[in-house]
């Protein structure tokens, strides 16, 4: 076909189109932004639920936006309407904002560059294929779904690659007349690219991550826009990539494939190439097999954001973790730097890991742990109760009743140089400080306490009987070995431990049941804090509850 014909047959199949490639140049003007700013996008598909992968690509994109002053933008892309789910977009908008991965634009957030949704941006995209058709790069496709199959079955006898191109791209040069004809009798039809790649040449690309990578030329005529006018995604990302002037794609590495495809049509289209930056998968260590593989949602908690959310791990702590995961010395920089936060570490994709990055439990519970420690008793109460609002009303409503002892409790053991960590998320806070709410104590019956030793409730009252809670803790320990050794134990396990025989046993065990007592378990923040805040009546109605449930059991 002639330029003419060419120019005829693209307003035959886009007569509505009647703005320019042109028009769009200048709608979307280039960005004004510092020298190195990095403009990246978290482009989802709201096809499913978001998982660890998700936030950890979106963290990607915020920390290199935000450290070289760039734009970090939300783009929705739902041209694959078939697989959309109900209320996929607001659950993405939601995790977002829930996880504190704000873009500085996008879908929800404003910005000068959208819509940043695609299915609203169909006539964009039908502008520069009538375009692509003038300059003879793009031609309807007729081919039904039927011939079609039968290439692909063809291709794979004849053990070749699959795909329209070459002698199988039969609409390829199909003349106006011929495309006119077809459309009289209304056959349906697709516009596909008609690639100049020739598979025997070999293309170069600089990956961020991986370095030089070699690939085939691209030279499959892949659809462009569908037999409803709606683009594929190859097509679509790249003249938005381009209009909303991204500077770099950080993606998972299963896109590394699309690659050529992806640089072509960027070439086609006569745009700038962006830099591509693709992250390795996260994995983990499969429990049956022992073969490592990809973090899977169908198998793994910690894969989707459900558990991170319903459990209430802490938002920061899971930023630090996929921070270690970013780049590999991001782990031996914050133990050096404690009192800062990830916003202040350079990340460098010289740094991310080339191959597969392992989820390691053991290192993201220490993370939360850790954090946890440094938060004071009240920092913890109030970010468990707004934890607890949204996913636990009725231990919400608990902990307004009894703020003032919650505090105190979660303040033992806070000051030292060692602070407490028994708290990874703010469940923990429910599940390790039951005893501090009385209700709740009561109806656990001493379930925590795993074990069938029962303890002289006679010896318990009579200790209680003389405490004094208005003395140091030193003295109260003091105070307590007289008490032991008077009654028979030692007053230390050493001593219980060269001379047995000698002794009814040593002051930890009478610590220990009076632990058991109050608490319900041998395990606890310090027990002299414990018993301060619980008062001597609170103590003793313990001590009673603990006398019936054992009378009962026995």
């Amino acid at each position: 076909m002639n330029i003419d014909e060419r120019c005829e047959l693209a307003e035959i199949l886009f007569p509505n189109i009647t703005k320019t490639r042109e028009y769009y140049e200048e709608m979307y003007p280039k960005r004004n932004l510092p020298e190195g700013a990095m403009v990246t996008r978290y482009g989802p598909s709201p096809t499913g639920s978001v998982h660890l992968g998700n936030l950890y690509s979106a963290l990607c994109d915020m920390v290199y936006a935000r450290q070289s002053k760039g734009v970090f933008f939300l783009r929705i892309e739902d041209t694959d309407q078939k697989r959309m789910v109900e209320g996929g977009i607001e659950n993405i908008t939601g995790v977002l904002n829930g996880f504190n991965i704000l873009p500085s634009e996008g879908y929800s957030f404003g910005g000068e560059y959208g819509p940043y949704q695609q299915s609203e941006r169909t006539e964009i995209y039908q502008t520069y294929v009538k375009d692509l058709i003038k300059q003879g790069l793009a031609y309807p496709c007729f081919m039904t779904e039927e011939e079609l199959a039968n290439i692909r079955e063809e291709q794979e006898i004849n053990k070749v690659r699959t795909g329209v191109y070459g002698i199988y791209a039969a609409d390829r040069d199909l003349s106006l007349e011929e495309i006119k004809e077809k459309l009289s009798k209304g056959e349906e039809y697709v516009i596909r690219l008609k690639s100049p790649g020739d598979a025997s040449k070999t293309i170069e690309v600089i990956d961020c991550i991986k370095g030089k990578m070699k690939f085939p030329e691209h030279d499959t005529d892949i659809v462009l826009l569908k037999k409803n006018g709606i683009p594929t995604y190859h097509f679509a990302h790249a003249i938005d990539d381009h209009l909303m002037h991204t500077t770099h794609v950080i993606r998972g590495d299963e896109w590394v494939s699309s690659l050529p495809l992806h640089i072509q049509l960027f070439e086609v289209l006569g745009f700038d190439k962006v830099q591509y930056a693709h992250i390795a998968p996260i994995t983990i260590k499969d429990q049956e097999t022992g073969a490592i593989r990809k973090l899977s949602k169908r198998k793994d908690p910690w894969a989707g954001v459900k558990f991170y959310e319903e459990g209430g791990i802490p938002i920061e702590a899971l930023h630090l973790y996929l921070a270690t995961i970013t780049n590999t010395n991001f782990e031996e920089w914050y133990l050096a730097n404690q009192d800062k936060t990830i916003e202040d570490f350079t990340f460098s994709f010289d740094k991310q890991a080339i191959g597969g990055t392992s989820f390691d439990e053991a290192k993201f519970n220490n993370i939360c742990k850790t954090y946890f420690s440094r938060k004071t008793g009240n920092e913890v109460y109030d970010e468990t109760f707004v934890w607890a609002k949204k996913y636990d009303e009725d231990y919400a409503k608990l902990l307004e009743e009894n703020k003032e002892d919650m505090v105190k409790f979660l303040s033992i053991e806070k000051d030292g140089p060692r602070p407490r960590k028994d708290i990874s998320k703010y469940s923990d806070v429910k599940e390790e400080f039951s005893y501090a709410i009385d209700s709740m104590f009561e109806n656990e019956n001493y379930s925590k306490y795993d074990g069938d030793k029962t303890y002289d409730v006679s010896l318990i009252r009579e200790y209680i009987k003389n405490l004094d809670l208005d003395v140091t803790n030193e003295e109260w320990f003091n105070m307590t070995k007289e008490f032991a050794s008077s009654h028979g134990y030692a007053a230390s396990p050493k001593d219980y431990k060269k001379n047995p025989d000698d002794y009814k046993g040593h002051v930890g065990d009478i610590c220990e049941a009076v632990r058991v007592m109050l608490t319900g378990r041998r395990q606890s923040p310090d027990l002299f804090s414990i018993m301060k805040i619980l008062g001597h009546d609170r103590i003793n109605d313990r001590i009673d509850l603990y006398e019936k449930i054992n009378v009962l059991n026995k």
